[in-house]
């Protein structure tokens, strides 16, 4: 397996595939492939932390993370990661796991401090995700509090950062 930056040329096929690993999920809108399409074209896209696993010459996952910020006494960047797709066939390999790792790792080495998700609490903590309410930021929409999930990328990123995360408004949310 291969895991590298998304290009131009990527665009069409990781939209199907997210389509395609959203489509048969309960707790989905079945918009996630039209929610990387509008984040593409926002300014808190980051082409960098837009990766794709590549099996035998065929996409096989994808990951997007892109700018948020955690309003509170005053703004802190962070980065949002979502949606993590794996082709349905392809789902309980380790892909989505690797890519979440690689991603995690080009994020803080682009200089992000922290990331944060809404996803499974029994998934996520395995890439060392805590629950948000730790350190008092809480989501800007109606989650279960084990859901809403961040993780420091640097020691106390999220220290003193209380707040109500501002996602873009390519993700349609208040």
């Amino acid at each position: 397996m291969i895991i590298r930056q998304e290009t131009e040329k990527d665009y069409r096929e990781t939209e199907k595939l997210t389509e395609e690993a959203f489509r048969n999920l309960e707790i989905s809108d079945h918009n996630e492939h039209l929610l990387v399409q509008r984040l593409r074209q926002s300014k808190d896209f980051i082409p960098e932390l837009s990766l794709v696993a590549e099996m035998d010459n065929k996409i096989v996952g994808h990951i997007l993370f892109s700018k948020i910020t955690i309003e509170g006494e005053k703004e802190t960047e962070s980065l949002c990661l979502a949606p993590v797709s794996v082709l349905p066939e392809y789902q309980n390999q380790g892909i989505g796991s690797e890519l979440i790792k690689e991603g995690l790792l080009k994020a803080e080495d682009l200089g992000f401090e922290s990331v944060l998700l809404v996803g499974h609490s029994t998934y996520y903590p395995r890439f060392g995700f805590e629950r948000a309410s730790k350190w008092d930021i809480r989501c800007a929409f109606e989650v279960p509090d084990d859901a809403f999930m961040a993780i420091e990328l640097k020691i106390d990123a999220l220290k003193g950062k209380s707040g109500t995360v501002k996602y873009p408004p390519e993700f349609g949310l208040p």
